[in-house]
């Protein structure tokens, strides 16, 4: 009896040990819903690089591959610029000695991006404008002089070449893609240190902050909140995958360093300069001939829309592509080629990505109803012809000209005009025309750009009457005999 009873009670023991063990193995063992295995050792596409970051809990992000990616990418960007001799002054002499009215150097720095191994690079129009040489020095402390291929005030960027091959660069991410939160890298030179990097989220997109004062401007900025200071200009946006969405451009900040916002052009609209200024010199830029606005709370509701977005027209070009569609003011456009725009600066950006002659489609409110018309877009000749380089800002009768700002039409309350930039030997210097004069009419047209100045004076043949405002405010009025 007592043996049965031991072996009953062996035989309870080893199946409580066998239930233990398998308790232990489905419960202890499991993995954590917390626990990652490391699997970012892999290649990605297009790239011998391989992330090397180990069993990363959730949440966190590795941006050790995006930096040496692109670190080597981003150039210190310096230049020098003469600065013209101060007018004459006895008593600052007295103090000052005759340095004071000598003409002077004055230094600059920036960022820039190589984009291609033989050497062209992207920077801000706003760190080399006016510079009389542009010097880069790489990541590996090589120096090059550049050469500036062309600039474009009204999206402030400019392209530099330099004479190099076998360079690091950085591939064109797309902007677009871009998502509120996503992490992006700001690589550049800031206080005229060597590549820096630092990290923040995309904050906005679309932002409009008026720092561009010219008629065709495009602001339409990447909003983050990883960290500019001075120097950063025209350094690289980067997404997590190292691929360049953005240039680097501006801060908004009280004390001039960093306040927590910081702002890139998208590489949508920096990509469609480059390629033009490497293609033609000169920006191939498509003009619908609207004048436009934010949709309103007051409009929104009287034009019963649901949501208060979309882009008021409220003025029109008189033959412009969006007269000659058929549209008019007060229309709201809604979508543009089949891309929803909700802001001025979103529609900017769209426009921004065509050349002169693309035709598009535009869906617009009118009324309550919605319509949608083709488009053709032109240039800021009012034709859908390649613009040569300097006809932006072209010759005529020896001076150069460019349409008025924003600020200068305020200023004189008008809306039309061309000013004088540049003077040399031709007719306007024989008649007294000087710089920084304002050009209204020529034989009693109103000219806003070259085209209208070459078109009233019958391609320069004929000068009958010129109006204008001379640089101290005061008009002026010429008539001539036939």
């Amino acid at each position: 009896m007592k043996i049965k009873n031991l072996a009953v009670a062996l035989f309870m023991a080893l199946l409580g040990a066998a239930i233990a063990l398998f308790a232990y193995t489905r419960i202890v063992e499991k993995p954590s819903a917390l626990t990652e295995y490391d699997s970012s050792n892999v290649e990605v596409p297009g790239s011998s690089a391989i992330l090397t970051s180990y069993a990363m809990q959730e949440g966190q992000v590795d941006f050790t591959y995006a930096a040496e990616l692109t670190v080597h990418a981003v150039v210190h960007v310096k230049t020098k610029t003469m600065m013209g001799s101060q007018a004459t002054n006895p008593i600052l002499e007295w103090f000052y000695g005759e340095r004071y009215s000598r003409p002077r150097e004055v230094k600059g720095f920036g960022s820039g991006v190589i984009i291609s191994p033989d050497g062209y690079i992207i920077t801000n129009n706003h760190v080399i404008e006016g510079a009389d040489n542009v010097d880069v020095k790489l990541n590996d402390n090589r120096e090059f002089t550049a050469e500036v291929v062309g600039r474009d005030p009204s999206t402030d960027i400019a392209l530099l070449k330099i004479k190099a091959d076998k360079l690091p660069y950085i591939k064109y991410g797309d902007s677009e893609e871009l998502k509120l939160g996503e992490w992006v890298l700001a690589v550049g030179n800031p206080f005229n240190l060597t590549s820096t990097v630092t990290a923040g989220i995309v904050s906005a997109k679309g932002r409009s902050l008026g720092i561009l004062d010219t008629d065709y401007r495009i602001e339409s900025f990447i909003q983050t909140d990883a960290a500019l200071n001075m120097g950063n200009s025209g350094g690289a946006l980067v997404n997590t995958r190292g691929l360049l969405v953005g240039i680097t451009s501006a801060i908004v900040s009280p004390s001039g360093a960093y306040a927590g916002n910081s702002f890139a052009i998208p590489i949508t609209i920096v990509r469609k300069v480059v390629e033009d200024l490497k293609e033609f010199g000169e920006v191939q830029r498509a003009i619908m001939g609207v004048i436009i606005k934010d949709i309103t709370s007051g409009e929104a509701e009287k034009q019963k829309l649901k949501e208060v977005k979309g882009v008021l027209i409220t003025g029109m070009t008189e033959k412009g592509s969006a007269d000659e569609a058929g549209l008019k003011e007060n229309d709201i456009i809604l979508r543009f080629n089949n891309v929803n725009v909700a802001t001025s600066a979103e529609l900017q950006e769209q426009i921004g990505k065509y050349r002169p002659g693309d035709k598009v489609s535009v869906t617009y409110l009118r009324n309550g109803r919605q319509n949608t018309v083709p488009v053709v877009l032109k240039n800021i000749a009012g034709n859908t012809g390649v613009v040569k380089p300097g006809e932006g800002s072209a010759v005529v009768f020896g001076a150069r000209i460019e349409p008025l700002n924003q600020s200068e039409r305020k200023s004189l309350n008008i809306d039309y005009g061309v000013k004088v930039t540049e003077l040399n030997d031709g007719r306007f210097k024989d008649l007294g025309i000087r710089t920084g004069y304002i050009i209204l009419s020529i034989n009693s047209k109103k000219v806003r750009n070259a085209a209208e100045v070459r078109e009233a004076s019958g391609n320069e043949s004929s000068l009958k009457s010129i109006e204008g405002v001379q640089s101290n405010g005061t008009y002026f009025s010429f008539q001539f005999k036939n």
